[in-house]
């Protein structure tokens, strides 16, 4: 029995893991769920490790769409792990993947990484090593003042330099997202980063594709009914909590428009215009960085999200048998 259990983990550990990836509204969770449900009536128990950067943070639900009643009885990592307001990055959620990863794989159980964050996915597949970058208050105090347009640009040509592929504008939505993305890539210009010592980690990549005029129209009807489940009385108890204003707004998106809105900046209607407009190019900009995963390497098995959910599970498991 322990000679098979080792076998077992060793197999899991070294051989296989299931990621599923796609842009918001494309009903990635959902099947990631049903498949671990499947695999588990076929004998094979199965966890999921979430990767998105804003479901680490507890209280933010409806506006990270963390839909926890499509887990179920799954078994699910890296939701709720941190308080609203701290500032989690790329380096925390490498180490908290793989203690995550390692705890699952030891006991015998399969991972499925689930996400639409495509850096998460891909630094952490690739198992690259990254520093945790210290705040540099000088150049911070140089970059106070200047627009997300300026800070863009010089993010650019910090990337040109580096042939850093981290911090696509999906990241820098604000001025403090840029700003810190800057200090990230100027730190790493300055101390290179060496190939990290934990392994990459070998996976069937499934993403789900969905149309883009479904896409946009999910993403509109998702966002009436979050606005009507109470996002809006969710910032303002964030709010009321003591988490500053500043602090929403770096988190992008939905935290971001409702937080002009509580506090007065945008009218309701402006609010929904402005954030309809960025989900759907948040969404946009997904899809670029997994097409860039495809061109960096990684083998991508692109799946038809308006498949019956039993049709869509049944293929990743044809696709995990014939590994």
């Amino acid at each position: 029995m322990a000679e098979w259990l080792f076998f077992r983990i060793f197999a899991l550990d070294m051989q296989q893991m299931i990621t599923i990836l796609g842009p918001t509204a494309s009903g990635k969770t959902p099947l990631a769920a049903a498949l671990a449900r499947q695999m588990a009536a076929s004998g094979m128990p199965a966890e999921i490790i979430s990767a998105d950067s804003r479901q680490v943070y507890r209280r933010m639900d409806i506006g990270t769409g963390k839909d926890l009643a499509d887990y179920g009885d799954v078994p699910y990592h890296l939701i709720d792990i941190c308080e609203p307001g701290t500032r989690y990055n790329l380096f925390q959620y490498q180490q908290d993947f793989f203690d995550a990863y390692q705890d699952i794989c030891r006991r015998g159980r399969l991972p499925i990484l689930c996400g639409g964050t495509g850096l998460y996915i891909e630094a952490v597949l690739k198992g690259y090593h990254l520093s945790p970058v210290p705040q540099n208050q000088p150049l911070r105090d140089e970059l106070e003042g200047k627009s997300l347009d300026e800070l863009s640009l010089m993010l650019q040509e910090l990337k040109a330099r580096s042939g850093s592929v981290m911090h696509n504008t999906t990241d820098v939505d604000s001025c403090q997202r840029a700003i810190r993305a800057i200090e990230i890539e100027t730190y790493n210009l300055e101390h290179p980063v060496p190939l990290r010592e934990l392994p990459a980690i070998n996976s069937l990549i499934v993403g789900v594709n969905i149309d883009r005029e479904l896409r946009r129209e999910k993403i509109t009807r998702r966002l009436k009914a979050r606005l009507d489940e109470g996002m809006v009385d969710e910032i303002r108890s964030l709010l009321a909590s003591g988490i500053a204003a500043e602090d929403l707004l770096y988190y992008g998106l939905e935290y971001k428009y409702l937080t002009e809105y509580v506090v007065g900046q945008l009218s309701f209607d402006e609010m929904f215009r402005q954030l309809e407009i960025a989900i759907h190019q948040f969404a946009k900009r997904q899809m670029t960085w997994f097409r860039g995963m495809e061109r960096r390497g990684f083998t991508i098995h692109w799946i038809d999200a308006q498949l019956p959910m039993a049709e869509k599970v049944a293929a990743v498991q044809h696709l995990y048998q014939a590994i």
